[in-house]
């Protein structure tokens, strides 16, 4: 195992949901990154944000680690949920708040609920 796939296999497994993204939450760095935070931040979910702009081994490992192309990702209990488009449509078809709820992971119903009403 790598250096990269170890530090993303820690982080992963310390935290119960991980944005692997471009930027932080708080300031992402591109549109998909800003799409899946704002999500997450509005539904008031912690999670930790990795930068992969700061570490490029980390860019890369990623993308191995996951067998998938693109970034963000997103893992919840240690699983990898996908990327923006993934995200989306399960906030959009209430997916996400099931996966949320199976998982103990804290998230306001309302915001999803909200977000629903606005894009539906």
């Amino acid at each position: 195992m790598t250096d990269a796939n170890a530090q993303i296999q820690e982080t992963i497994t310390q935290n119960d949901v991980v944005l692997f993204m471009k930027g932080t939450k708080s300031m992402p760095q591109c549109g998909f990154s800003s799409r899946v935070a704002g999500v997450l931040n509005y539904m008031g979910v912690e999670f930790a944000d990795v930068n992969v702009l700061a570490d490029d081994g980390i860019r890369q490992g990623i993308k191995e680690f996951s067998e998938w192309p693109t970034i963000p990702q997103l893992y919840v209990k240690g699983e990898f949920i996908g990327g923006c488009d993934i995200i989306t449509e399960m906030t959009l078809s209430g997916e996400l708040d099931t996966m949320f709820e199976e998982n103990g992971v804290t998230y306001d119903k309302d915001a999803a609920e909200k977000i629903r009403a606005a894009n539906g």
